[in-house]
């Protein structure tokens, strides 16, 4: 007989569902049985979920920068809040926690009705628009950073800094060496616009080295599938030795392997980075709400561990000259790494299942 349930709701991409899983492998691990809630997009990101059920529940973005589609997605997200409601109802769980994105709201709203505890997981510096708003039903709110921007002035007194959860695969790279030089280890990546963006930017970075410049870097990149071949090719006319995938299983270890990655600034990735101790050159997303990316990539850059460089201003030869000034500078590198290391939490989803069973009074 388990010790209770716990209710997980977040969105179904991997920013909220991985610290989400990382919540739900520690409460297992103390003996608690998770139901999460989400939407589809699931099917993508949560394959490895521990869940032992997962409930698809209805739910919209609401945009008052498109008015005539609010009616319609309202009525959708009250849908999901009856769904969400009627799904409490039986689980009879001992919290609701929540991690962000429009499919947060019914289980959150829900929750609030029935008197079940409940809390709200952020996992960027700056809170995001659906977690302000159900920060005023929560019982609780944690955050990933010690300052939390956007936070409502109510919500102040609920507030628990806690860190970012990482998935056990993060974790079991927990600093690691930092591996020796010989060849230079580069690692790029970026969710699936971050991996359009660099399919088209890196291959005009390189070519913008010399040969000789070029010599020695082991790269591993992801690359969306319709951009495979092309971009294969043309690290193949370099002479570049190249690891392509459009998604890796095992990021973590190629984090780990790595001497510099290259990436976008989500909150996940940066929390990895930071368990595992890599220095980062982060290309923060430019159109993310609220400047998230951003503001994520400038709290890791000021610890030390890595550099910003807004896509915005971003030239193949510059970076191709700071790419290559960087890696002849491994004393640097170590530091950042070190650095890197300093900025992470890895007892994130300790600290956050410590929370949650305070909050379910167990």
């Amino acid at each position: 007989m388990g010790r209770g349930t716990f209710v997980l709701a977040a969105g179904g991409t991997g920013g909220h569902l991985f610290p989400a899983q990382a919540l739900a492998e520690e409460l297992t691990r103390r003996g608690y049985t998770i139901h999460l809630m989400t939407d589809e997009r699931v099917r993508d990101y949560g394959k490895s979920f521990p869940a032992a059920q997962t409930h698809i529940v209805p739910s919209a973005t609401l945009s008052l920068s498109k008015p005539w589609l609010v009616p319609g997605r309202a009525l959708r997200l009250y849908g999901g809040y009856r769904a969400a409601r009627d799904i409490l109802k039986r689980v009879k769980p001992l919290a609701v926690i929540g991690f962000g994105g429009y499919p947060s709201f019914p289980p959150i709203l829900a929750a609030a009705r029935l008197k079940i505890p409940s809390c709200v997981h952020d996992q960027n510096a700056v809170m995001g628009r659906a977690n302000r708003v159900l920060a005023k039903w929560a019982d609780a709110v944690a955050s990933s950073f010690p300052t939390l921007l956007g936070l409502p002035p109510e919500a102040k007194a609920k507030l628990t800094f806690t860190g970012n959860p990482v998935r056990d695969i993060a974790l079991k790279e927990k600093g690691a060496p930092y591996p020796s030089f010989g060849t230079f280890n580069l690692l790029v990546f970026g969710g699936s616009q971050g991996a359009q963006f660099f399919g088209e930017f890196m291959p005009k970075v390189f070519a913008a080295m010399s040969p000789q410049e070029r010599a020695g870097i082991v790269l591993t990149q992801q690359v969306r599938a319709e951009n495979m071949d092309a971009v294969s090719a043309d690290y193949k006319a370099m002479g570049l030795d190249a690891d392509l995938a459009p998604f890796f299983m095992d990021m973590p270890k190629r984090i780990a392997a790595s001497h510099l990655v290259v990436c976008r600034s989500g909150a996940s990735t940066i929390a990895e980075l930071g368990v595992i101790g890599r220095p980062a050159v982060m290309v923060p997303l430019p159109h993310a709400l609220d400047n998230d990316q951003l503001r994520n990539a400038e709290s890791f850059a000021s610890a030390g561990a890595g550099w910003v460089h807004p896509q915005a201003t971003l030239e193949p030869q510059a970076f191709a000259q700071f790419l290559t000034s960087l890696r002849s500078q491994q004393g640097q590198l170590q530091q950042a790494a070190a650095a890197a290391l300093g900025h992470g939490k890895p007892d994130a989803a300790q600290r956050l299942a410590d929370l949650a069973v305070k909050l379910a009074g167990t």
